[in-house]
């Protein structure tokens, strides 16, 4: 008897193009109660001190973006401002492949340290970026609605951070 083996796809990260925009937003609304539009996707994604990166399997550039995350710089700190993965997608490393290429671009521009804010119930998540070597380093009490609606149990947000240098 054979067994059937699931391939495993190759992770391509790359800059989100004007064109990705749409897809972002509807990632974005996939993984979060209130998802963000295309044009405040793009707004965003047009400040000079935002960065905004898209995960494709492999094929690279013709193949729809099936992840996005975005940070935004001050000073000497980024802050990831949203990350989100299809939901069919997850469990496939495109996580991790998102957020190593945060990090790499962050340490190439000698940042200090890459903020993010996370819901404690979300314990994938919270174990990515762990695994990661980020740190909480503050928590808001009930933040985060669970999304099963009104009167549903509220999560922490969790505040951590990964130093840099």
């Amino acid at each position: 008897m054979r067994l059937k083996m699931r391939r495993r796809t190759m992770p391509f990260v790359q800059i989100a193009q004007p064109s990705d925009h749409r897809r972002m937003a509807e990632l974005h609304s996939e993984g979060f109660p209130r998802g963000w539009s295309t044009g405040e996707i793009t707004v965003l994604a047009e400040e000079p001190t935002v960065t905004s990166l898209v995960v494709r399997s492999e094929g690279g550039g013709q193949q729809p973006a099936c992840g996005f995350v975005m940070l935004r710089q001050a000073a000497d700190e980024a802050e990831i401002l949203s990350i989100a993965v299809d939901q069919t997608a997850r469990g496939e490393g495109f996580g991790r492949a998102l957020m190593s290429q945060a990090i790499r671009h962050c340490q190439s521009e000698r940042l200090a340290r890459l903020i993010l804010e996370v819901d404690g119930g979300n314990e994938a998540a919270v174990a990515l970026y762990t695994r990661l070597g980020f740190r909480e380093i503050g928590r808001r009490a009930g933040y985060y609605e669970n999304i099963a609606g009104p009167g549903a149990e509220r999560h922490d947000a969790l505040v951590m951070a990964l130093a840099l240098l």
